[in-house]
């Protein structure tokens, strides 16, 4: 087969889920109230988190970087799914293709370890309350944010640059919502075996460890709770976790479907509705999972609202 790269000017045609779908209009119009609600609800936990002095604490602050993220993350992929289906084009440039692999893992590998490093700020909070502030001091808190981010952009980097340099087929077809690597392999001329074991062990060591991490966590917290005298406190402390174990459940669950279970456990059209699930959805329902169930966050809201109204009226 003839191969071709970026230096004929070529890109890819990505296969989105839209194309298999029998109502093509009515899932991209929940794709598109998906994604404006995405923003609404990420931004205006991002504005609340900023606004109110009452949430200048650890927990938030790491919960507004991971409304940043989802916020970044849905942005990579939904206007570019809703253009191309208005259009009636699927294709993305060579550097189009690699900058959104680039994002992708990015984005995706800075929540792994951040949900981590939330689950340990619940541990902290709910073991040892005494040494919180300590222990989750303001350094503490950029440095875990920090690591997040560089680590993953570093792994991202290096991923997204040998991805790019296979050669690959005329068939430009990849039969995905966007540019993530399994399917993009699927394309290369050339012997990709090895590269798909390392693909396989950056989705262990970027998901098992911190998955270990917060199961132990939570184990650690749910026994604390049990012991709690107070009944409004133990109460307090089970619904905030239960909203981190379910963020926790719906991202490595689907995420660990795509890039630790062997290709021929999954077809092409199951990795297309995952990657829906956890490009779209999830950072959808994030913030509302937090916010709605979180007394703090509401009154939060009440007071920023209450002062942009009265501001307004003045």
């Amino acid at each position: 087969m003839e191969l071709w790269n970026s230096t004929l000017g070529s890109g890819f045609i990505l296969m989105s889920i839209l194309n298999d779908s029998g109502s093509p209009e009515l899932l991209c119009a929940t794709i598109a109230v998906l994604y404006m609600l995405a923003l609404t609800s990420n931004g205006l936990l991002l504005l609340v988190i900023t606004a109110d002095v009452w949430l200048h604490i650890p927990m938030y602050f790491l919960l507004s970087q991971l409304s940043l993220m989802d916020l970044l993350f849905v942005s990579v992929v939904t206007p570019k799914i809703l253009v191309d289906y208005l259009r009636g084009e699927n294709t993305i440039s060579f550097g189009g293709c690699a900058f959104q692999m680039f994002m992708e893992l990015t984005l995706g590998g800075a929540e792994d370890l951040l949900l981590a490093f939330m689950a340990y700020d619940r541990y902290v909070a709910i073991c040892h309350p005494l040494n919180y502030t300590v222990l989750m001091r303001p350094r503490v808190c950029w440095l875990m944010v920090a690591t997040s981010w560089i680590t993953a952009s570093m792994n991202a980097l290096i991923h997204t640059s040998y991805t790019m340099q296979f050669p690959f087929c005329r068939s430009r077809e990849i039969s995905h919502l966007l540019c993530e690597i399994p399917p993009l392999l699927k394309l290369a001329c050339a012997d990709t075996s090895r590269y798909k074991l390392m693909v396989y062990m950056m989705g262990v060591m970027f998901l098992v460890p911190p998955l270990a991490a917060i199961l132990a966590s939570y184990t650690f917290v749910l026994v604390a709770v049990l012991h709690m005298s107070s009944g409004e406190g133990r109460q307090k402390a089970l619904v905030t976790c239960s909203s981190h174990l379910t963020v926790v459940g719906m991202y490595y669950g689907a995420v660990m479907f795509m890039y630790i279970l062997p290709s021929f456990y999954h077809s092409p059209q199951q990795d297309n509705t995952l990657s829906v699930f956890y490009a779209i959805t999830t950072p959808t329902l994030n913030p509302l999972i937090y916010s709605l169930r979180n007394k703090e966050v509401m009154g939060a809201l009440h007071r920023v609202l209450g002062r942009c109204i009265f501001v307004h009226r003045l």
